[in-house]
């Protein structure tokens, strides 16, 4: 019998202890934390929810939003003239062959130079480089050099005279183009002209959907040229004899053409 008592007083005394054990502060400390973290996992979902249902009502696509392009072009005459001149020598050392070019050079600036203009006929010197030529067995047999000569400007009369008369250099190529300030004039007036075609196009296409006007959401403007195309010279022009009588170069230039493209988007209002 006071066994009996001793157990079950052992038995109660495990389950007070467990009750009080389950409002010691550590266990309530634990389950606070746990309803904490309810809290904030479920705060966080809405909070996540909210955002994503403002993103949407955010991102919604404008109405009456219209895509569209309108394009110009111009030509203007080519009023720019690059001619080079090229002196081709051999030799077997490569020292005298580099002098030799030299020579040339030399001479011909002193013979361009009292015609210089500024914008009318400029010189300058071009590329310049010494190589060595090589037999069927890859040993050295000689050296062959390049001197190059750039005349260019806007009087082709004077720079096709010029280019005919330079002692042992003949015309390696000619190219007509632009001028800098010649393309700048021509790019502004055909952006002008592609930005008078979009506007026009786009009253035009309010009008046509019933609407007043419109507002410009969007606008890219791009520009194309078609740069003239080098000339060669025909093969003989560059084996024209030193001693040659000099003649003038017949030049004539032609046309450049730029393009324009306005494009974007626009909101009808």
């Amino acid at each position: 019998m006071g066994q009996l008592s001793w157990l079950g007083a052992g038995r109660l005394h495990n389950g007070v202890a467990a009750a009080i054990c389950g409002r010691c502060p550590l266990n309530l400390w634990e389950n606070n934390m746990k309803k904490l973290s309810a809290r904030r996992v479920m705060a966080l979902a809405l909070s996540g929810l909210s955002l994503g249902l403002h993103a949407q009502t955010t991102t919604a696509e404008p109405q009456q939003v219209v895509h569209l392009s309108a394009s110009a072009w111009q030509q203007a005459r080519q009023d720019w003239l690059r001619v080079v001149l090229r002196s081709t020598l051999e030799g077997s050392e490569p020292m005298a062959v580099q002098k030799q070019l030299k020579k040339v050079v030399d001479e011909a600036l002193g013979q361009l130079r009292p015609q210089l203009q500024p914008h009318q006929l400029e010189v300058h010197s071009g590329a310049f480089g010494i190589n060595p030529r090589y037999n069927d067995k890859g040993k050295i047999v000689g050296w062959q050099g390049q001197a190059d000569l750039v005349i260019e400007g806007r009087d082709f009369g004077k720079i096709g005279q010029a280019a005919g008369q330079v002692p042992r250099m003949a015309v390696e190529s000619a190219q007509f183009s632009l001028s800098r300030e010649g393309r700048q004039q021509l790019e502004a007036e055909v952006q002008s002209q592609a930005v008078q075609g979009f506007q026009q196009k786009a009253q035009q296409l309010a009008k046509d959907f019933g609407f007043a006007g419109y507002t410009l959401r969007q606008v890219t403007v791009g520009t194309v040229d078609r740069p003239a195309p080098v000339m060669p010279m025909v093969a003989t022009a560059r084996m024209v004899l030193a001693d040659a009588a000099p003649s003038p170069i017949p030049l004539e230039g032609g046309k450049d053409e730029v393009h324009i493209t306005v494009s974007g988007s626009i909101q009808l209002r």
